[in-house]
């Protein structure tokens, strides 16, 4: 347990590295260093470390700790999707199966089965480092898709959402020069806020004959690279002290913060699946 990475420390990694990137090959490394998926990959390991700190076995865990291969690839109503992170119950068997309902999948073999990908907890990790409001509509609708595409086909699944985004982005200019520098984006509260609204809307999903687009647990995972120290925010509070969150706001972090996330996600999978299934 002692080796497992904190959120802290990942963030941490992460501004390192591609601060270190930017100064030795500036925006190309940048882009490079974030297209080779290492500082999402950390993100990854905290999930999975946050897991086994809730007792989790590490057996239970697909891609194992500290690898990125072994991602589950899990067949959903319209699709079939490696996903991130599955937590698969020691005792649970795969059956092979034919699917047979109507799309693009009809007539393919789903080696794992129904009753196995619904009573696997899986949990996918997203981040926006630049470019977060010009990209938001897209990644949104994917968002929502991807939940509604496994819970149709298996309404019971318990389904996490981990997404970071960085409030502060690294000015792309100064990059080019091998300088690390943030720039301030304008109207920076009303992108946050919008962010917090959005993924409230598809959080803490308690039913399982509804509301299919949901998530059971989101975490949006909301970060100052531009500070010494990375700060994360889990309250409206903080936000709002530092001007990330309008005073009059209805959004809030509350349900979106990261500390509960993986606590919370495994309450809701006991109660779907019964105690006791990832030790």
């Amino acid at each position: 347990m002692a080796n497992l990475i904190t959120i802290q420390k990942a963030v941490n990694e992460i501004k390192k590295s591609i601060e270190e990137a930017i100064v030795n090959s500036g925006t190309e490394g940048k882009n490079n260093l974030i297209r080779s998926q290492k500082p999402i990959k950390l993100l990854h390991e905290v999930a999975k470390a946050e897991l086994v700190r809730n007792g989790v076995n590490p057996e239970c865990l697909n891609p194992p700790l500290s690898q990125s291969n072994g991602e589950l690839s899990l067949s959903g109503f319209f699709k079939k999707k490696d996903q991130d992170i599955c937590i698969v119950p020691n005792a649970l068997k795969q059956k092979k199966e034919i699917l047979n309902f109507q799309g693009i999948l009809y007539g393919k073999e789903d080696k794992y089965g129904l009753d196995f990908t619904e009573k696997t907890l899986s949990i996918n990790v997203r981040s926006q480092l630049s470019s977060s409001a010009k990209n938001f509509d897209t990644l949104y609708e994917r968002t929502f898709a991807e939940a509604l595409n496994l819970h149709l086909r298996c309404p019971k699944m318990v389904l996490g959402e981990f997404y970071m985004i960085a409030v502060n982005e690294y000015d792309s200019n100064a990059a080019n020069k091998n300088e690390v520098k943030y720039k301030n984006v304008s109207g920076v509260a009303k992108h946050v806020e919008k962010y917090l609204l959005s993924f409230e809307a598809v959080n803490n999903r308690k039913s399982v004959t509804d509301d299919h687009f949901k998530y059971e647990r989101v975490c949006l995972l909301i970060v100052d690279f531009s500070q010494k120290n990375p700060k994360i925010y889990n309250t409206d509070e903080e936000l709002k002290k530092d001007n990330l969150l309008p005073e009059n706001s209805i959004a809030t972090i509350k349900n979106l913060s990261f500390p509960n996330f993986i606590s919370d996600l495994l309450k809701v999978y006991s109660t779907r699946f019964g105690t006791g299934k990832f030790n």
